[in-house]
């Protein structure tokens, strides 16, 4: 076999139509072994002699892509000094472009045996590990274009590859739970039908299925425990795993910016699926465990701020070149338009305490392929200080968890929840504001993957997840949830209908909230998970999106509460409120009021008061401050915005003010969505009944003052 020095730089197996440059980083290593794999369980090792600042390479003429191949590291195992190397372990390549097989559990894939932590194991884990894979780089993406969506536009819908798509009756059965069946027409006809911009999918970077859980019979369906950060998971792919992932995942890609609808990923920049110390040696802890790893002040441990065992060192040139490698090469190679970041409070953890300013904001601030896209932050990880909602620089966007939270205790009747109820409503100026953001910071949502679905949320009032198989102590224990008098199914007639409301409230204010709405898939099918908070190892029904066979109606009501939104720019806002008239727009309204129930303007006591829980706003459509595209003032019908969140009926006067003549165009004490032209007309000073728990919202057009 020929071996040619090659090159460093790029790391990763590099093929380029003759041959593949292999490079890998190791500072700690004494000598790496490529190890080429076959077939029948042999393997070919190459010792990489080159060597420039602490990257090994050589260039292998007629390697091809499909060849499985895989590192082993010579150097010291001393766990009290934080090394790691063992060389009985086949390791995977941080910058795989894909993986093949999966991993057998035993003591075979950890670095000691069991029972003894700081002792060496020298049992050989190649035949029970993944394996890297050498990757055609060449498709044909043909004349695909990034739908570029700009965040006012952007409808935000949450879903998992598999738990979309495993049950859609249209779909074959090989194509199901894979990428091909995103690609599917049936699957995206309901996403742009729902209106729906943006497909946020949680993690496809390659994971492992933890050893605890297969040993319990479960699986890590969600995906957080990822180990190749440049390899889709292989096995959402239909078409094979050595190498044919990556052909699927683009074609899946291209299908859906055919269609305008944009990929956003759901990427685990904070942690490894190997654990803490007592984890298997898969990959990072075998090559460089002290580069990759925040290691304790007794290096034999890990600092864990994620939950997960280990937390990457976010203060290492390595780790840092290694996420923004991997970031720019999902969006030019795979074509994505964004990503977003589980507990990314733990990557501004530069030393102990969180710091907006670490390294890794400047660089992706800087970097001008990464900086283009969508960047969304869960801003919160486990550690101390942790959360950090409101606090991430002005290039990035936020999943609003006080959002979420005061809409939830809103609707389950909370006292005191007006005052902030109105600053999220109205994009949440108190959290974006001070630092030059606008309201479209703010990712709104009421549920997503982890917690109760939306059916679940208004049908427990306590979590039931001992199907996890931890006794009912995982997930979250306070989850704002109301059952709405009867917990989990029941036949109540008045349970189940006022339950069918509060679905609609949800949805309702989610849509005319400033921001940017997310959604979670199912939750327009009213999808339960049976009181089950924390899914995260049920690959099965139990979390798997149920479609309807005929109309439904909760699906039918979302669908036109997107639109509505859709073609109203007052409720997609890209400046907050100013509370006054706007200057230039020759209207004296102000651009926003609020109201009580009875028409009158709101007071400081009225905010302040322990029970209300209803009260009416005013958005002006002839006062948009922020211009067109072309410097053009936008216009737009006004709207009235009644919230009964009481549990009682309430009569809501029309302010006589602010327009003459109202339609109402959303009542979510009905189950049919709005209908433009259909509602009921209504005059100022006229009293609406709101029955409890309700929203109606009156339109006024542009020139009816």
């Amino acid at each position: 076999m020929q071996v040619w020095p090659g090159e460093a730089y790029p790391l990763g197996a590099t093929y380029d139509g003759a041959g593949t440059n292999f490079a890998v980083f190791s500072e700690a290593a004494d000598r790496i072994e490529l190890c080429l794999l076959h077939d029948d369980g042999s393997e070919t090792a190459v010792e990489l002699r080159e060597s420039d600042a602490f990257v090994r390479h050589a260039y292998l003429p007629g390697i091809m892509p499909g060849q499985r191949y895989g590192f082993r590291v010579h150097g010291p195992y001393a766990p009290e000094r934080g090394q790691r190397v063992n060389s009985a372990k086949l390791l995977l390549d941080p910058y795989a472009r894909a993986i093949s097989g999966s991993i057998t559990w035993g003591e075979e894939v950890y670095g000691y045996p069991f029972g003894s932590p700081d002792k060496r194991n020298d049992l050989d884990s190649a035949p029970h590990t993944m394996t890297s894979v050498v990757v055609n780089p060449y498709f044909d993406w043909g004349d695909d274009r990034r739908p570029r969506t700009e965040y006012h536009h952007t409808v935000i819908y949450e879903a998992h590859v598999k738990g979309l798509t495993m049950q859609h009756p249209a779909l074959p059965d090989e194509l199901r739970g894979t990428y091909a069946a995103l690609a599917h027409p049936a699957i995206i006809e309901h996403l742009t039908e729902l209106g729906v911009t943006a497909l946020e999918l949680m993690p496809v970077h390659q994971f492992v299925n933890d050893h605890r859980l297969v040993e319990m019979g479960l699986n890590n369906y969600w995906g957080y425990n990822t180990i190749g950060f440049f390899a889709p998971h292989n096995t959402y792919a239909s078409w094979g795993d050595r190498g044919q992932q990556v052909l699927e995942f683009k074609s899946a890609v291209r299908a859906l910016h055919e269609a305008g609808i944009e990929v956003i990923l759901d990427v685990v920049y904070n942690h490894t699926a190997e654990g803490n110390h007592l984890g298997p040696t898969l990959s990072f802890r075998g090559l460089d465990n002290a580069s990759y790893y925040r290691l304790a002040d007794d290096p034999r441990y890990y600092m864990d701020t994620t939950g997960t065992g280990n937390s990457l060192l976010m203060r290492s040139p390595h780790v840092l070149q290694l996420i923004m490698d991997s970031l720019r090469y999902w969006v030019t190679e795979m074509h994505v338009d964004g990503f977003r970041f589980d507990l990314a409070a733990t990557l501004a953890r530069q030393f102990h305490e969180v710091d907006r300013l670490s390294s890794f904001f400047d660089l992706v601030q800087q970097d001008p392929v990464v900086s283009q896209v969508k960047l969304i932050a869960e801003p919160w990880d486990v550690g101390e200080g942790g959360y950090q909602v409101g606090n991430f620089p002005p290039l990035w966007t936020e999943w609003n968890g006080k959002y979420r939270d005061t809409v939830r205790d809103l609707w389950r009747g909370e006292p005191r929840t007006l005052a902030e109820f109105a600053s999220r409503l109205t994009g949440s100026s108190d959290l974006y504001q001070d630092d030059g953001r606008r309201p479209l910071a703010s990712i709104n949502f009421v549920t997503c993957h982890d917690g109760f679905t939306l059916n679940d949320l208004v049908s427990y009032n306590n979590k039931r997840n001992q199907a996890n198989g931890e006794d009912n102590r995982d997930g979250e224990s306070h989850n704002r949830s109301w059952n709405c008098g009867a917990e989990g199914e029941t036949d109540d007639e008045t349970v189940l209908a006022l339950r069918a409301r509060q679905k609609r409230n949800f949805i309702a204010t989610l849509m005319l909230s400033q921001g940017v709405p997310m959604l979670s898939h199912g939750d327009e099918f009213a999808r339960t998970q049976g009181g089950n908070n924390n899914a995260y190892c049920q690959d099965s029904e139990l979390a798997w999106v149920p479609w309807p066979e005929d109309g439904d109606e909760l699906l039918d009501f979302t669908r036109a509460m997107v639109w509505l939104r859709r073609d109203h720019p007052v409720f997609r806002r890209r400046r907050f409120f100013h509370g006054r008239p706007v200057q230039g727009t020759h209207d004296e309204l102000s651009d926003i009021a609020w109201f009580t129930p009875s028409g009158a303007e709101m007071t400081q006591q009225d905010w302040g008061a322990t029970q209300t829980h209803a009260l009416s706003v005013f958005l002006n459509g002839n006062a948009i401050s922020e211009p067109g595209p072309r410097g053009e003032h936008i216009a737009d019908d006004s709207f009235l915005l009644m919230f009964n969140a009481s549990p009682r009926t309430l009569e809501f006067v029309v302010p006589v003010d602010h327009g003459r003549q109202w339609q109402v165009v959303v009542d979510t004490a009905l189950p049919e969505g709005p209908v433009p032209g259909t509602g009921a007309k209504v005059q100022a000073g006229d009293r609406l009944t709101l029955v409890d728990r309700s929203v109606t919202v009156l339109q006024r057009p542009a020139q009816d003052l």
